[in-house]
């Protein structure tokens, strides 16, 4: 039987030779996770043996990972914003680029309420929602939202009901359909992080994204624009009066949605950045 430490040296090798550059931390994250411990107590009893069955259930993970399968979708989590999400093949893995699209709403919440009239019972949907980590992260830093969360994938929609049982949300509701299709109501917010990429630069992308992830959350037609185009077509019939829109962008999209949304009649129209410089998020209100 290998050694704590015999594991590490072993999964340090196997990713390095993958061209992995972050082996260092994902070789230990691993083990924590097979071996239910922290890395300190890894440290500390580097010589402790570990059973066969561990060994073969960490060495196995390894292998996994030098053929490119995402990190997360082996843990079963992602983490963002403060949280931890369920995550499996079926939904995008959650990126920090998207935080910057929660924390903006977060820094406009008391304002939209304002415009609206209310301090509470704001409707908030989440189209193309995946895990739900947009709209679930919201909820949880806002409790008296009214949370919608859709999406045209049941096996998302599963992940997403998984994560508002971890963490106790009872009361929101999962719509299945594309795009606005079963949408009834009217809300005071839109947030979406659509398919942005072009349909041509999907097949460039790092092999974790474009072997592993779901390509229908990827493909966002021959410009990239086409969820945007069609969210925006119709979302006056989905907004309450001066209701908001938030999208994520992609670095290069900035100009283009915002064109689209000013031709919709959406007024104050912002383009933010993210935390690179890179433009990240569009939105605006009607």
């Amino acid at each position: 039987m290998a050694t704590i430490k015999e594991l590490l040296d072993y999964g340090m090798e196997q990713l390095v030779s993958s061209g992995n550059e972050y082996a260092k931390y994902e070789r230990k994250v691993l083990l924590q996770d097979v071996l239910s411990v922290n890395y300190m107590y890894m440290l500390m009893n580097g010589d402790e043996q570990v059973s066969a069955d561990k060994e073969k259930q960490y060495k196995d993970l390894i292998e996994r990972r030098t053929a490119h399968y995402p990190l997360q979708y082996l843990l079963g989590y992602a983490h963002f914003m403060d949280y931890t999400f369920n995550v499996n093949e079926n939904v995008l893995i959650p990126r920090s680029d998207t935080e910057i699209l929660v924390e903006i709403i977060n820094d406009s919440y008391d304002d939209i309420c304002k415009l609206h009239g209310t301090d509470n019972n704001i409707k908030l949907l989440d189209i193309c929602c995946g895990s739900g980590c947009i709209g679930i992260s919201l909820k949880l830093y806002h409790r008296d939202i009214k949370l919608t969360l859709s999406d045209v994938s049941e096996a998302a929609l599963d992940v997403a009901a998984s994560n508002l049982e971890k963490y106790k949300i009872e009361n929101a509701l999962l719509n299945k359909g594309s795009l606005y299709q079963g949408i009834e109501d009217r809300y005071n917010i839109i947030v979406c992080n659509p398919p942005y990429i072009e349909s041509d630069i999907v097949e460039t992308l790092m092999p974790e994204v474009r072997e592993y992830e779901p390509r229908l959350a990827l493909d966002g037609g021959a410009d990239g624009l086409d969820f945007y185009r069609s969210i925006i077509k119709d979302a006056e019939k989905h907004l309450a009066d001066k209701g908001y829109i938030f999208f994520e962008i992609g670095y290069n999209q900035g100009r283009a949605v915002s064109a689209l949304l000013e031709e919709a009649g959406f007024v104050d129209v912002e383009i933010k950045k993210d935390y690179a410089g890179m433009d990240r998020v569009v939105f605006g209100h009607l």
